[in-house]
């Protein structure tokens, strides 16, 4: 996109894309149809319980392309931080006193530790709790204790090892390799452009907590698949849902959309006036590892799930934040807090446990292969991706994210 494209202009463009899609769904419910992708799909089953590939996995994938690590609203003041560890990688994110966000290795330069140990907080400095040097929000070190003892060193020279990162869309990115060149804007492949529309640098965060899962890929076909939707769920709240789904996709990033009857009813409304649940709606995933999902219980609100592997094959963990697009009164607060619940018992208890149960039975033997049908194309697009994204060299990065995907593996 041209840079010289005015906010106004791009929020049109943005806005007519989102039209569009609105505009499929009507024509698909109309018909009770989805686009579906030419054939079948059959995957390895050992591709979920292998150690060798599950640490190719972490090597070529997680180690390599921008991970969303937070949203902004996570952060929202100057001085605000953020610890947490990534595949092994201790992170620091840090908001400077200009706005900027920035990404840090959490270790000092003397001996390692981290400069911050807190979950979260508020500072202007960071001081190693081992031996007391101190950093400013930029990382450069400002501090030596007892230097009169501890010897001549260049301060300027010593600095936090910074780590690639990007603010866009309300939403952090960052690689956890400090010598990455990818561009993170061509990762993205113009999909924050989209995921603007939400206004999440605007929103408030609400609550967030932490599940355990099965391999990390079992956990995200799950959030790629509304086949699942009126089978898995009937108990809690799908007995009445669609299990067909429209994807749609920018790069390897995609959403994921009903038919729903309801649509078609916005035929007869100015397009201006179709409102953000029906514009916005849908699970929107960003590669390899977010969803974010929609809902209105107590106002107005999404839960993005962070999905990470864990130690091993067979473990994931899932951070789960619910964000608000307003402060919530008392009884917006009561209602978001029920609906985070019900989710948090939804993947917990119904996707995860089920998935557990998958992975054992994977790894026993009982199959082959795994197979994804012609209607479940977002899952078929997101192991595309894996398999391109493991057979591509460092140098070649940057421009696999800049050709897309081959016109044919599209599921619209």
């Amino acid at each position: 996109m041209n840079e010289m494209v005015s906010a106004a202009e791009m929020a049109r463009l943005t806005r007519a894309e989102l039209t569009a899609m609105v505009k499929n769904g009507i024509a698909h419910a109309k018909t009770g149809t989805i686009s579906q992708v030419p054939d079948i799909l059959r995957i390895p089953a050992s591709n979920y319980f292998d150690p060798g590939r599950f640490q190719l996995e972490i090597d070529r994938i997680f180690k390599r392309v921008p991970l969303m690590l937070a949203p902004s609203a996570e952060l929202p003041n100057p001085g605000d931080f953020k610890t947490m560890e990534v595949l092994g990688v201790p992170v620091l994110l840090s908001r400077g006193q200009n706005g900027e966000i920035r990404a840090f290795i959490n270790s000092c330069v003397h001996r390692g530790a981290n400069v911050a140990t807190a979950p979260s907080g508020n500072t202007k400095r960071f001081m190693c709790p081992y031996h007391g040097w101190t950093y400013n929000e930029d990382g450069a070190l400002m501090g030596i204790a007892s230097p009169h003892e501890f010897g001549e060193v260049d301060k300027s020279c010593l600095k936090l090892k910074a780590l690639p990162v990007a603010e866009r869309a309300g939403l952090i990115w960052v690689i956890v390799n400090p010598n990455s060149d990818l561009d993170i804007d061509l990762f993205l492949s113009g999909y924050d452009r989209i995921l603007a529309n939400f206004g999440f640098d605007k929103w408030h965060f609400f609550q967030k907590r932490v599940i355990k899962g099965p391999n990390w890929k079992i956990a995200y076909d799950g959030y790629l698949d509304f086949y699942h939707l009126p089978v898995l769920h009937k108990a809690t709240f799908g007995a009445d849902m669609f299990n067909q789904a429209l994807y749609y996709a920018w790069g390897p990033h995609q959403r994921v959309q009903a038919p729903l009857r309801e649509l078609i009813a916005l035929e007869s409304k100015p397009e201006e006036e179709w409102g953000a649940e029906f514009v916005l709606d849908g699970v929107w995933t960003i590669f390899p590892h977010i969803s974010i999902a929609s809902f209105d219980g107590g106002g107005r609100g999404v839960m993005i799930s962070q999905l990470l592997p864990g130690e091993t094959v067979d473990v994931s963990y899932t951070t789960q934040m619910y964000l608000m697009e307003k402060i919530p009164n008392e009884k917006q607060a009561r209602d978001g807090d029920g609906q985070f619940k019900l989710l948090e018992y939804v993947v917990q208890e119904e996707d995860y446990f089920t998935g557990l149960r998958q992975q054992r039975a994977l790894k026993a033997g009982g199959i082959d292969h795994v197979m994804y049908g012609r209607n479940e194309g977002g899952a078929q697009r997101f192991h595309g991706w894996v398999e391109r994204i493991l057979a591509t060299e460092d140098k070649n990065l940057n421009r696999l994210f800049s050709e897309g995907e081959p016109r044919a593996a599209a599921a619209e």
